[in-house]
């Protein structure tokens, strides 16, 4: 018996429709969103290897120039729950768009800086773009591609483009302060943004949608983008303060208040910022500590790395970010290669494993020498690391977003990203604090500059190796996400 469908014409027609990214639109969309995803990576760490440059030519004081990098750290994690709810709320191509607009406006303002305050409220207001742009195109990714198989590879590729990006930031940071000059760094932006916006109206749907002001949980807002802002704050300003300090202990206690006030006020809310049902969903709540975790150590190895192979070794920003490189082609492999395995054995054990790989990589970087070299001490880790961190980078974000309806897909994307940042401040913080004073004590012991710096970063990664271990330990309790449905079992 013939079973397929005849059309008055009498030609048959298939009852199923393509897999979207077996069409030309559906691999162009999933290109955008993965640019989208690269441009805000990459500008967490672009700007690193240009901050002598920039120290010089705004005339930043030692204290002022952290808050290049940690501004835009600062405002991306604080404002990224607000981000991703609006998307879910107001629509999601438009929040997109607006996120994408401020970043190229602000990026255009620090590139034409001419002192420092110009350009720390450009990396601020960067912060709040990237905290619009990227929990909405993650959101736009999720709803678009089919659950299954086909949200597997999409989301595979998002990851492995962003663990991609975080490495690449730091290669084109060297070429662009050696190059035209640092100022191209931020220049860079708004022709990137220029491309983008045509592409989204092009490709995204329009899902305006008309929420009422009583859909917006204001007081919510207020707090959790409050909270949220004065720990990353607290965080970025530790190791300069101390962590014993009034005003490190005053921020954080008034973190915690505001935070705390934020969990009831949403569970009495009717339309909460964050509904915590969604933390129902079976392991979503570990699968988004294993990245904050994860992300603690793997983001700190960059600042490390960098400061020993620029203040140790003598390279210089073109020769640190050409070290990378290797990095960068190993993420991509792996990530290509742990999104196929997603389907196979699911997606807790990619990510133990991968984080557990990461761990191996940073504690063979802990034993960098003075005199180390490329080849025998900083390749093989690197390595290593980077089989590690596509694969952390693509079983985190399959699993976080797993199971998740589509009207909270733009909550889910926040809270990935939200946890990652905070991750990485939460890093830097205590790694920052650790090197930093075992370096001094070994500086008032009399010892050589370089020695005492490269004791200290070897005392923050292999902090950072203990973190990818526990962050392992930690995913053995995130759901086993698979490609049929979605599936997540214990």
């Amino acid at each position: 018996m013939d079973t397929s469908i005849t059309g008055t014409s009498g030609s048959r027609q298939s009852t199923a429709a393509p897999p979207l990214l077996s069409t030309a639109r559906g691999r162009l969309t999933l290109t955008l969103l993965c640019a989208v995803a690269f441009l805000d990576f990459v500008d967490a760490s672009i700007v690193n290897i240009a901050l002598p440059d920039i120290r010089g030519d705004l005339d930043f004081s030692v204290q002022q120039l952290q808050w290049v990098p940690s501004g835009y750290l600062v405002t991306y994690g604080g404002f990224m729950l607000l981000g991703g709810r609006l998307a879910d709320l107001l629509g999601r191509r438009r929040v997109l768009v607006t996120g994408t607009v401020v970043i190229g406006l602000s990026s255009l303002a620090g590139g034409f800086a001419g002192n420092a305050e110009i350009l720390i409220g450009a990396r601020l207001t960067q912060g709040v773009g990237a905290a619009l742009m990227l929990p909405a195109a993650l959101s736009i990714l999720t709803t678009t591609f089919e659950e299954g198989p086909e949200r597997h590879t999409a989301l595979g590729v998002w990851a492995g483009v962003g663990g991609l990006a975080s490495a690449v930031g730091v290669f084109l940071g060297g070429v662009l302060t050696e190059g035209p000059g640092w100022r191209w760094v931020l220049f860079v932006n708004p022709v990137a943004c220029a491309l983008v916006l045509p592409a989204v109206y092009a490709l995204i749907p329009d899902d305006r949608r008309r929420a009422r002001l009583a859909d917006f949980d204001l007081v919510g807002g207020v707090l959790g983008t409050g909270g949220m802002l004065m720990f990353v704050y607290a965080l970025v300003e530790a190791p300069d303060q101390g962590w014993g300090s009034a005003r490190t202990i005053g921020a954080l206690a008034g973190a915690f208040v505001l935070i705390a006030a934020f969990v009831v006020n949403e569970q009495r809310s009717p339309d909460p910022l964050l509904p915590l049902s969604i933390f129902r969903i079976k392991g979503l709540a570990a699968a988004n500590v294993t990245g904050l975790i994860a992300f603690a150590g793997l983001l700190a190895m960059f600042f490390f790395l960098t400061l020993y192979m620029q203040n140790v070794l003598g390279y210089s920003p073109m020769q640190t970010g050409a070290a990378y490189l290797p990095l960068c082609l190993g993420v991509g492999v792996a990530a290509g290669l742990s999104s196929q395995l997603l389907t196979r054995i699911g997606t807790r054990p990619v990510t133990v494993v991968g984080a557990l790989a990461a761990a191996a990589g940073l504690f063979y970087l802990s034993r960098i020498p003075v005199d180390g070299s490329y080849l025998a001490d900083l390749f093989p880790g690197l390595m290593i690391v980077s089989l590690g961190l596509g694969a952390v980078f693509v079983g985190v974000t399959t699993a976080a977003n797993a199971g998740v309806p589509a009207d909270e897909a733009g909550l889910a994307a926040a809270l990935l990203n939200a946890s990652q940042q905070v991750g990485s401040a939460l890093g830097l913080a205590i790694f920052a604090a650790i090197a930093t004073s075992y370096s001094q004590r070994l500086l008032a012991a009399n010892s050589p500059v370089p020695e005492a710096l490269t004791f200290g970063f070897q005392r923050a990664l292999l902090t950072g190796s203990i973190f990818l271990a526990a962050a392992a330990l930690i995913a053995l309790r995130t759901g086993n996400a698979h490609g049929d449905g979605e599936r997540r079992t214990e």
